[in-house]
């Protein structure tokens, strides 16, 4: 009885390790300069949320899944911090962890982990208290007037040994864990890296780094913005610019180290996000105006470089205006840097870059602090801290979440775009395969607005800019279209330039959960003589045309 009962045990074993190996790793894939997230083997398109920062904790996640539900979110950004897991040297306390994958999975959500290691938000406030207190084991970095500053080094060996070593042991519990459900599915290494106050280390060590040669895999990408050296020092070969560079890459090498030794243990996409520099500032050398060392968009070559086992440099958006959003999205969506936006403010205004983001191909997306603690980030964010807060993404969330697997597909295939309300109220318009598409705004469904028209003539819920639009042809004269407060007039473009065109039909439905289309009417008439008017309420359209 004793051999055949360890018989069935070995079989068992053999089944589970079979079933493990079968199941796919999340992983990021490109296809011509566009890309996906794989999950399960299938696209992914993240409709995130990202917790508060102190809401990693037990006893909290109750607020935060309340708030995922009510975001119709599908997956879940928070924090895993250093001090949390390892508070004694040696001793690792995972019961945060396994509570939170639990429950996640309890919930239908997937994770996103962020670690809060050596730096959050470029600083050591998430380290254990046995790191932030020995500065001499734990070094901070020196600035140009030989004054300590508040940033721990890049070039500190033993932090990197103990970061490392905790981050490690983290990547190889979630393995144990999670290897066959892969609820998580992405790790964020560190947190808004980089230095205020200072533009790199200037201590012995710094300056020792700062006067060797640039390392050949940078010269190789980050072309000096002035003419300088072929090769040498970093000031021979980047000038005005050779500070930021070189922290840039001393910053990058240190996520690499952490990074690649994660993934030798539990090899999951890791990415890193930014806190940005003014994108519509001519670029100038740093002047204190953004944290010098960080991955923004100038340096995204460097970090290339420097840490090829960080997949994606993402962009944290907390700037509203409607100019800046977008040129932000065009400096860090590239043909070898996928469009994901990790954090996001939560306030009204910025639930319209949604559809500009999903539309862009972006592998996700993330307001911040979208959970019901008492606590509010304005003016990053929303005043609110109750559903009012999750409404405007939830309401478009809930449009996206059936397709958001078909959504990941068309993407990664470059059929997708997208379009958000401008501050400044304008027509926008954007050219699609053999299709062009102009969208106007504070439009009612009938008729058009005269130039002479009062506040008090535009349609309810437009004083402020909340219009968008996400496109995705499936067809060569067929679209998907998610959208609000905006009306779109299509036209022939490409091959169908210079012919006459019409719908052939414009279906308001939605998709169930299995993704097929359910037809809820046909819209003709005066739903269509003055353009395709989309309300408040995110709606989804099926739309074909003819051109004739």
């Amino acid at each position: 009885m004793k051999k055949r009962s360890n018989h069935l045990l070995a079989t068992l074993v053999l089944i589970s390790t079979q079933a493990l190996a079968a199941a796919p790793m999340p992983r990021l894939v490109q296809q011509d300069g566009h890309y996906a997230l794989l999950v399960d083997g299938k696209p992914f398109t993240m409709l995130g949320v990202q917790a508060h920062n102190s809401s990693n904790y037990p006893n909290a996640l109750p607020k935060v899944w309340a708030a995922v539900k009510d975001a119709h979110a599908n997956t879940l950004e928070i924090p895993v911090a250093w001090e949390q897991i390892e508070p004694v040297e040696g001793k690792f306390d995972f019961g945060y962890v396994d509570t939170l994958v639990a429950e996640a999975r309890r919930n239908g959500v997937r994770l996103v982990l962020l670690w809060f290691g050596t730096w959050k938000n470029t600083g050591p406030a998430y380290t254990p208290e046995w790191v932030k207190f020995d500065d001499k084991r734990f070094p901070r970095m020196l600035g140009r007037d030989g004054k300590a500053s508040y940033c721990l080094s890049p070039l500190g060996e033993q932090t990197l040994v103990a970061d490392r070593k905790a981050f490690v042991a983290l990547m190889r519990h979630l393995k144990q864990i999670d290897e066959a459900q892969r609820t998580v599915i992405m790790v964020q290494v560190e947190n808004e890296v980089g230095t205020y106050g200072t533009v790199r280390d200037f201590a012995a060590r710094g300056e020792a780094a700062f006067r060797q040669p640039v390392p050949a895999a940078v010269l190789a990408r980050k072309k000096p913005p002035v003419p300088g050296a072929a090769s040498g020092t970093w000031s021979e070969v980047y000038g005005p610019y050779a500070d930021e560079y070189f922290h840039a890459w001393a910053v990058a090498s240190y996520i690499e180290e952490i990074a690649k030794a994660g993934r030798a243990v539990y090899d999951l996409p890791m990415f890193v996000n930014n806190a940005l520099r003014d994108p519509l500032e001519p670029l100038a050398p740093w002047k204190g105006n953004f944290a010098s060392g960080g991955p923004t968009y100038d340096v995204i070559d460097i970090y290339k470089a420097a840490a090829p086992h960080i997949d994606v440099a993402g962009p944290d958006l907390y700037a509203p205006q409607s100019n800046s959003v977008a040129a932000t999205l065009d400096k860090f969506q590239r043909p070898d840097n996928a469009l994901f936006v990790p954090e996001m403010g939560n306030a009204a205004a910025y639930a319209r870059y949604v559809y500009r983001i999903l539309g862009a191909g972006a592998i996700g997306v993330a307001p911040f602090g979208i959970d019901y603690a008492d606590y509010s980030n304005y003016p990053l964010g929303s005043k609110r801290t109750d559903k009012t807060m999750v409404e405007p993404f939830g309401t478009i969330y809930a449009a996206f979440a059936p397709l958001a697997r078909q959504w990941g597909r068309w993407a990664l295939e470059g059929r997708t775009a997208g379009i958000a309300e401008g501050d400044d109220r304008k027509p926008q318009s954007l050219v699609l395969k053999d299709w062009g598409v102009s969208a106007s705004f504070r439009e009612w469904q009938f008729g058009t607005m005269g130039k002479d028209a009062k506040e008090e003539d535009y349609p309810p819920g437009t004083v402020a800019p909340n219009g968008g639009a996400a496109f995705a042809q499936i067809g060569a004269d067929e679209f998907i279209v998610i959208g609000q407060h905006v009306r779109l007039h299509f036209w022939p473009a490409g091959a169908n330039e210079g012919k006459r065109s019409m719908f052939a039909r414009v279906e308001e439905g939605q998709f169930d959960p299995q993704g097929r289309w359910i037809m809820e009417r046909n819209w003709n008439g005066d739903q269509v003589d003055h353009g395709v008017n989309l309300p408040a309420r995110p709606t989804i359209l099926k739309i074909r045309l003819r051109a004739y």
